[in-house]
Formats: structure tokens, C-alpha cells, sequence
């Protein structure tokens, strides 16, 4: 499982974890399901000082990643359901409203996760970069 190792892009994605650093969330509350939270970041990373919201309204371009990861869940929904399950068309698409909704909070941060992830690299030697900033 090399692929989710802290240092790859994946194992930021699904973590929600600083891409810079992968020592902490990204995130205030880690429990998406937390309505009124789901969006609350913190500013900066305490590890490496990273600033997430990178310029104002950084974040708006992960719209563009959200209806992508939306439509490939609702794919994976309606192939669930229309193909394996056998249910039909109606059904399959009733289960792709319902899938939509149900993973809302979970398409938010995957988007944003995904979104950050295109502009900022994991930094290996992040702790010496650190320590040079302040000595400058």
C-alpha cells in the first residue's frame, strides 16, 4: 500500500491532512457529518505554518473538482445499482439523489483535499525550511 504512505498526494486526499507537512487535518472538526463545521479550516498548519487558504477565495475553485467527484459518485451509484443490483431505472437514479446527499460532506472535503493537493507538494524536509525562515 504504498500508494496511501504520509508523503503521497492519495494519503492527503483521504486524510484531509496538511499537503505540505501531513501532520495534522486540515480541517477543525475531522467529523465531516458535522453540518454546520464541515467547511472550517484552520488558517495555518501548526506543523509547517502553511497557509491553506492560499489567495482569497482559493477555495472556490474546488467547485470544478466538487461536480467531478460528484458525478463519479453518482456513477459508481448508478452502476451499483442499476447493474449489480438489478433495480430499475427509476430506482437506480432515486439511489443516485440519495447517494448524493448522503456523501454531500464527504464531496466537499475530497474537493477541497483534491483542490489544494493540485498547487502544494509534500515537503519532506519541511522541519529545516522552517527552522531557515526563522533564522532569516
Amino acid at each position: 500500500m504504498q500508494m496511501l504512505e504520509k508523503g503521497t498526494k492519495l494519503n492527503s486526499i483521504l486524510t484531509g491532512s496538511c499537503p505540505k507537512c501531513q501532520e495534522e487535518s486540515m480541517y477543525k472538526d475531522k467529523n465531516p457529518y458535522n453540518f454546520g463545521k464541515v467547511a472550517d479550516m484552520h488558517e495555518t498548519c501548526s506543523h509547517c505554518n502553511l497557509r491553506y487558504q492560499i489567495e482569497p477565495s482559493f477555495f472556490y475553485g474546488a467547485m470544478y473538482v466538487s461536480y467531478a467527484v460528484g458525478i463519479a459518485f453518482g456513477v459508481a451509484a448508478f452502476i451499483i445499482s442499476f447493474v449489480f443490483i438489478g433495480t430499475s431505472l427509476k430506482i437506480a437514479f432515486g439511489a443516485i439523489i440519495g447517494t448524493l446527499i448522503l456523501f454531500l460532506p464527504i464531496i466537499i472535503r475530497l474537493s477541497r483535499n483534491i483542490w489544494i493537493n493540485f498547487f502544494v507538494d509534500y515537503d519532506e524536509d519541511w522541519k529545516e525550511h522552517k527552522h531557515e525562515k526563522r533564522a532569516n
